[in-house]
């Protein structure tokens, strides 16, 4: 009798751990809610990236930021990137006689990359990604990796 009682209570043991693993189950289902959210984010970033027209990599060199004075050095290399990519990516400008001018961006990670070591010591060279969007804006990012 007393095998019959323990082989019934390992059966109860044995069925009571597969009713967790089944609640388990339930618990990690993700709500629709959630679900449409992913899907939401992923079409905004397709949109984003078909919004790209042209994007392009670029190492600047930024040595001759270092033949100014110590406390200029910071600011002549942001202004060395500004005329590299608008020499590069050929932005239109309003003398141009065009309807709309190209606008340029330099993004918040590259001035903080250029300012990360004071204003005395910019960086020698910065690798950077140029994307063109429809409108004509041009948007400096810091390269993938950087």
């Amino acid at each position: 009798m007393e095998e019959t009682v323990e082989a019934a209570e390992e059966v109860e043991e044995e069925e009571g751990e597969a009713e967790v693993t089944e609640e388990g189950v339930e618990k990690e289902e993700v709500p629709e809610e959630e679900i449409e959210e992913a899907e939401e984010a992923a079409e905004k970033k397709k949109e984003l990236e078909e919004e790209i027209v042209e994007e392009k990599f670029y190492t600047i060199p930024l040595g001759k930021a270092w033949i100014s004075p110590r406390k200029k050095r910071a600011p002549k290399a942001v202004r060395i990137i500004r005329g590299f990519v608008e020499k590069h990516m050929k932005i239109r400008t309003e003398a141009e006689g065009e309807e709309e001018a190209e606008f340029l961006v330099i993004s918040n990670e590259v001035n903080e990359k250029i300012w990360s070591r004071g204003i005395e010591k910019p960086p020698r060279k910065i690798r950077v990604r140029a994307a063109k969007d429809k409108e004509g804006v041009i948007t400096v990012h810091l390269a993938e990796g950087d």
